[in-house]
């Protein structure tokens, strides 16, 4: 039987924030998220597209209707600010309930409300039904790579000035096709890497340079968004250069962790054998097969 873990808030984040052509919350197997508060709380303010929890007569949840629970990729369930699972409450007890019947671990939001809408309360709402077409228009922020330091998205979300004011980002690394000049008024710092996205191109060359002001950056506490034409493979190449070069990861870590921020990254295959190369001269060895169908 599937079990109980805990979701940290950044996890939460990017489950919100992933994109294939229109927001994937709008998928019927992809997101339940279940707000175990009390209904007056629910009703102030709950985190986007939340489901009120339901209790029948004898205190037993009642699961959501019209939804089925069992093959939902991601069921998140949280209370006020539980953060662990040994824990009684409602939202364990909900949780518990919904791993009964589901397919996948049922995860069980760690810090609850309080810390979600205090680190994102961009996505805090007092709205609780969608259409179909309200679901797929939703707004994707730039994915998160380190929590409220290092976020990858796409020329679109780097132009869009409401998220760079809600992410607090001042400063950016662009790996897309287009021009940057629309960042040049205010106190922010670019960094401009014009490199195509094709077998020919050589982001190599540019790595140890990009890892220096991404990294003299992230030192500072100040907020860097990596970002390329469509968000899919210069700059996720790049996110796996810092998180090598600066942070001393294996490539296979790295991969696996931006992977894990946006599922859709896909560096293109001349890119990856550059982040090898690179692996080698920033950790001294070739700790990660690219051979390997996974990469």
């Amino acid at each position: 039987m599937p079990a109980v873990i805990l979701c940290e808030s950044s996890q939460l984040y990017n489950i919100l924030n992933q994109r294939v052509r229109v927001s994937r919350v709008a998928e019927c197997n992809y997101l339940c998220l279940i707000d175990a508060r009390t209904e007056e709380q629910y009703n102030s303010g709950h985190i986007i597209t939340a489901r009120h929890a339901k209790w029948d007569n004898s205190g037993n949840v009642v699961l959501p209707l019209n939804m089925e629970v069992e093959g939902i990729r991601y069921i998140i369930v949280y209370d006020v600010n539980s953060s662990s699972l040994s824990g009684s409450g409602t939202a364990h007890k909900c949780a518990e309930t919904l791993a009964k019947v589901s397919l996948y671990p049922v995860h069980l939001l760690s810090g609850g409300y309080k810390r979600f809408s205090a680190l994102y309360p961009f996505f805090r709402t007092q709205k609780i039904l969608y259409t179909i077409k309200e679901l797929e228009s939703l707004s994707s922020y730039p994915v998160e790579i380190l929590p409220g330091l290092l976020y990858m998205g796409d020329y679109k979300q780097a132009t869009t000035p409401f998220m760079m004011k809600d992410l607090k980002v001042s400063a950016f690394v662009n790996v897309s096709d287009q021009s940057s000049i629309i960042f040049e008024k205010g106190h922010r710092s670019i960094l401009d890497v014009r490199v195509a996205d094709t077998m020919q191109a050589n982001l190599y060359s540019s790595f140890d340079r990009i890892c220096m002001f991404v990294g003299s950056r992230l030192k500072a506490g100040t907020t860097v968004m990596i970002f390329s034409s469509l968000g899919i493979s210069r700059c996720s190449a790049v996110t796996m250069a810092v998180l090598v070069g600066h942070l001393k990861y294996s490539l296979k870590d790295a991969w696996a962790h931006v992977l894990q921020c946006k599922n859709s990254m896909r560096p293109n295959r001349a890119f990856v054998q550059q982040l090898s190369d690179w692996e080698l001269q920033s950790l001294g060895q070739r700790m990660t097969d690219i051979s390997e169908p996974n990469y």
